[in-house]
């Protein structure tokens, strides 16, 4: 590595920024304890993380198509994969001549798919978001619900429910009161972080003061969202299915509603990833190899909020994704933010997927609420990494 820096610091993000930046983010992954990465990478040798990273991409892209499958055939009506297979590809332009009975057709494309698809944007969205949240604050149990998306979007919705307003604003309701409460909490944390500047090391009381913010601002959400609960008791049903989450009622039209914003989020929080990596050597370093860490922290934070509080509002309230993926896949792949942001999220597509192929199987004549079987999973998972040493080296 070169012993001085260039001019002045490149913008985040930006094509111009210092190769000091990238060369960091070589170093951080190759800085990990022997424990946590390949002997190759140990030794010094990035091309076997590289062909790890290869290896953890094909295995999870592997993994989705699987649970995509599975998604489509398994149900109450089985399908048999021919008949996936057949109904599939006789959408295609090119389409051989394959004879698909109408009624399978009808309930693989119009049932089963759009469901499929919605919980693979959604995991995908709650995985990678997860990820990211981990990345910026340096906190392993840091999840997309984190800076108030839950409570902000639950406030919402509730509102929507006890209204009796039109069902068809409760998306739309659901993410404002997402968008919302993260950019109150962003900016209540972000003007305590400035003000506090001075009494601490650089940078580090503004992340501590947008995490505090984040509970202060969930805890005040989440005490409106209770007392209009308890004032209006009738729809305490309708509300809490909403809350623990569900996929049962997915269309073609949520699909299109959220797509837009999944695209926006994955794009950007994978043009960072490398920045992620260059962070997690420390605020102080990652500023003087020029990262402006709050901008990085301000962007990333925004794509991962949009993705999240998009994915809430046509599924609820699903908990534990953004927490068991990112460290699955630290365990198997390694801690490099290259890696674990696209694996994140082609593995939350299809855990999510198939943690929904349960909530429609799991007992008989009726459906379990999907947060019920992510949480049945996710909870002693999260014992375990509250237990664990690594994620806290991984993610720091």
């Amino acid at each position: 590595m070169r012993s001085t820096l260039p001019g002045p610091p490149a913008d985040v993000g930006g094509a111009g920024r210092p190769a000091e930046a990238a060369e960091a983010a070589e170093a951080a992954e190759l800085s990990e304890p022997a424990e946590l990465s390949e002997p190759a990478e140990a030794a010094g040798q990035p091309a076997a993380g590289r062909r790890r990273g290869g290896r953890a991409v094909f295995v999870a892209t592997a993994i989705m198509v699987v649970a995509l499958l599975a998604g489509i055939s398994i149900g109450p009506a089985a399908m048999p994969l021919s008949a996936v297979v057949g109904s599939l590809a006789a959408h295609l332009p090119w389409h051989p001549a394959v004879a698909v009975p109408s009624i399978d057709s009808a309930i693989i494309w119009q049932l089963r798919l759009p469901r499929v698809v919605l919980g693979a944007l959604v995991g995908s969205m709650l995985a990678g978001g997860g990820a990211a949240y981990q990345g910026v604050f340096r906190n392993p149990l840091a999840d997309p619900y984190l800076l108030g998306v839950a409570a902000g979007a639950g406030l919402g919705a509730t509102a929507v429910i006890i209204s009796g307003a039109n069902p068809a604003l409760l998306p739309a309701a659901a993410f404002g009161g997402a968008a919302g409460a993260v950019a109150l909490t962003y900016s209540l944390g972000a003007g305590a972080g400035r003000a506090g500047e001075d009494a601490g090391p650089p940078r580090a009381a503004g992340t501590a003061s947008i995490l505090l913010a984040g509970v202060a601002v969930a805890a005040l959400l989440t005490a409106a969202q209770t007392y209009l609960q308890q004032s209006h008791a009738q729809t305490l049903q309708s509300i809490y299915s909403w809350i623990l989450g569900g996929l049962s009622g997915a269309t073609w039209n949520q699909v299109w509603l959220i797509l837009p914003y999944v695209l926006v989020s994955a794009v950007t929080l994978l043009a960072h990833r490398r920045l992620l990596d260059v962070l997690r050597v420390g605020e102080t370093e990652a500023g003087t190899l020029g990262v402006n860490v709050a901008r990085l922290r301000l962007v990333v934070v925004i794509a991962a909020t949009l993705g999240a509080a998009a994915a809430v509002s046509v599924s609820g309230l699903i908990g534990f994704v953004g927490i068991i993926v990112p460290h699955a896949v630290r365990l198997m792949a390694g801690p490099s933010y290259r890696v674990v942001l696209p694996v994140s999220m082609i593995g939350g597509a299809a855990f999510l997927v198939l943690a929904d192929v349960a909530a429609r199987t799991v007992q008989a004549d009726t459906e379990v609420p999907i947060g019920v079987i992510t949480a049945a999973v996710g909870a002693p998972f999260f014992l375990f990494v509250l237990r664990s040493r690594r994620p806290r080296a991984d993610t720091s």
